[in-house]
């Protein structure tokens, strides 16, 4: 018994590093894969770096600039309802910038902070990447294209993003502000954590606009039939839902989903139609 605790003990003290809490790790001995791709077996990634290569339509570079950029659990705390955050939600730099962004994971899960929009013939996918898994820091360069433009900074690990972990970096004026950046502009869909049926859901304006419609066209000699105030009704009914399918969604994947509904809702009627028929036949 005495032999079989002392292996047990011996086995453990071995596994105790392995099951300590990772340690901050600088990733500064990263491998360069070519095209600006820098990463190491630890978790340390650079995607799209760009350290000398001016963008058309820059003669100079118009500033160099450093920041440090913090991810974890703990900047989301003042954001209710948030899980991961940054520690700044938004940026503003000058065209041609030539920025190095040092970016440190607080957590012990992977972070990222990435840009898309880029010029693609200069960043490969049109995009800036830099991640770490655990706690540790990474920095990556690049330079950014002239024009105003407000671009998206965002963690793309699964519901990061959606729970928090983004914001907005603005080159020149920008070009407007980006929806749901924590604590800068509010939230398209809020999240609704209330014990509601979906009738109950259903928000008060919507109730007040069909009755508005309803007393403008009941009653009166208007063309509406009552099949189009019962459209009219279902659509407002549906639009917050169709809002929410449809978000994040390109026109072609939009437009490629409703012809999808479409013949969904013809592949139906095609088959209540022959039911009938054989109904009919049978009588």
């Amino acid at each position: 018994m005495i032999k079989h605790l002392s292996i047990a003990a011996f086995a453990l003290a071995l596994s105790a590093p392995v099951l300590a809490e990772k340690e901050f790790e600088d990733h500064t001995q990263m491998m360069n894969h070519g095209d600006g791709h820098l990463m190491d077996m630890t978790g340390g990634m650079v995607m799209g770096q760009n350290t000398d290569v001016l963008p058309g339509g820059c003669d100079s570079l118009a500033a160099t600039k450093e920041i440090t950029v913090h991810a974890g659990h703990k900047y989301a705390e003042k954001f209710p309802g948030r899980m991961f955050a940054f520690d700044v939600q938004e940026y503003q730099f000058e065209p041609c910038t030539k920025l190095t962004v040092n970016f440190i994971n607080d957590d012990s899960v992977r972070h990222q902070w990435m840009m898309h929009g880029l010029p693609k013939y200069l960043y490969p996918k049109g995009m800036f990447h830099l991640e770490v898994t655990g706690p540790g820091k990474v920095t990556g360069t690049l330079i950014f294209p002239p024009g105003d433009k407000t671009y998206l900074v965002h963690c793309d690990i699964a519901q990061h993003m959606e729970k928090g972990m983004k914001g907005q970096l603005k080159i020149g004026k920008g070009n407007g502000d980006l929806p749901s950046i924590p604590g800068v502009t509010a939230y398209v869909i809020q999240d609704d954590y209330s014990d509601k049926t979906d009738s109950e859901s259903i928000s008060d304006t919507v109730v007040e606009e069909i009755a508005e419609i309803t007393d403008k066209v009941v009653g009166n000699d208007s063309f509406f039939s009552g099949l189009t105030i019962i459209g009219l009704a279902i659509g407002l009914i549906i639009a917050p839902l169709l809002a929410r399918k449809f978000k994040d969604m390109s026109a072609g994947e939009i437009v490629t989903y409703l012809f999808d509904l479409v013949k969904q809702a013809i592949d139906m009627a095609m088959k209540l139609i022959s039911w009938l028929i054989g109904l009919v036949k049978k009588n």
